[in-house]
């Protein structure tokens, strides 16, 4: 062999490394997470959640419109409450049900994840990757209905219509958003069907949750900070001034008097943190421990 050969071998060497060079898994995580970015944007299901938000926003534009409730519209923040408070959390729900019943579980229906688990590509890339595409999309859905919202608001009171709450209650908002696609990551990596996540899940946020917190408040009197749905009640509350207070007596006097609970701001932040890191990490242990056979 000649010199100028070796050489030349010597020379192309760390080209041809760098060419078949595997990219670190944050920048996989990141790969990933724009490629299934992309998938929901063109997707049937974000469409037709974005055509549900429209729908509800123009109910609630022409209901407001027509009728003009004095309570709601008598301050911003009032009408921010009721109908930001309330229906940003039915958002929130409808986009973790479409976005993140099946993330983890198509993989197994689809079969896509014999293909992707080839690749060397660690597990916890494709877990990260599709939670931060999801919560990406959600997000989407969730600023076009603030954007619904607030032009309601400028509409009704101009200058007045972005109190400070808003910004405050977004960020409450953001934080249930990522509790919820947690939760709803641990149930897609339990199953390997993405209609069973997706039902189950449905089945407890719009029913067995609101159950349990109702047997636990109002008949057992313990507060119900072990449900997620309850820590959503500081979305809306924030706006009032003074914030609700946490313990409350409902019943007629001289009757049977029942014990309600508002979640404080510490506490609804608390148990939204603790079902992101729980749910999120347990899904991941499941997703990890899942054969593909």
């Amino acid at each position: 062999m000649s010199t100028a050969t070796a050489e030349g071998r010597a020379r192309g060497a760390p080209a041809s490394a760098a060419r078949t060079s595997v990219p670190g898994t944050l920048l996989q995580i990141l790969i990933l997470a724009r490629w299934q970015w992309r998938d929901f944007l063109r997707s049937r299901r974000f469409l037709i959640l974005l055509g549900i938000i429209a729908i509800i926003g123009a109910v609630l534009t022409a209901v407001i419109g027509y009728y003009r409730p004095g309570g709601m519209l008598s301050a911003s923040t009032n009408f921010y409450r009721n109908i930001w408070g309330n229906g940003v959390t039915l958002v929130i729900l409808l986009a973790g049900i479409l976005l993140g019943g099946d993330a983890i579980a198509g993989e197994f229906q689809n079969r896509t994840g014999y293909f992707l688990m080839g690749l060397p590509i660690r597990r916890i890339t494709v877990y990260v990757g599709k939670f931060l595409a999801a919560f990406a999309a959600s997000m989407a859905a969730m600023g076009f209905f603030a954007l619904i919202v607030l032009a309601n608001g400028a509409f009704y009171f101009g200058g007045n219509a972005f109190p400070w709450q808003f910004a405050a209650s977004f960020g409450l908002a953001t934080l249930y958003l990522m509790a919820l696609l947690g939760f709803t990551f641990l149930f897609s990596s339990m199953f390997k069907t993405g209609s069973y996540a997706t039902l189950l899940t449905a089945i407890l946020f719009l029913f067995g949750f609101g159950i349990v917190e109702a047997v636990v408040s109002v008949l057992v009197g313990v507060e119900p900070w072990m449900v997620i749905s309850y820590s959503s009640g500081i979305i809306g509350n924030i706006f009032e001034d003074p914030y609700p207070p946490h313990i409350v007596s409902v019943g007629q006097p001289g009757g049977p008097q029942f014990v309600s609970y508002n979640p404080t701001i510490e506490t609804g932040v608390a148990i939204m943190v603790a079902y992101l890191v729980f749910s999120a990490g347990a899904g991941l242990l499941l997703f990890e421990r899942k054969e593909f056979t």
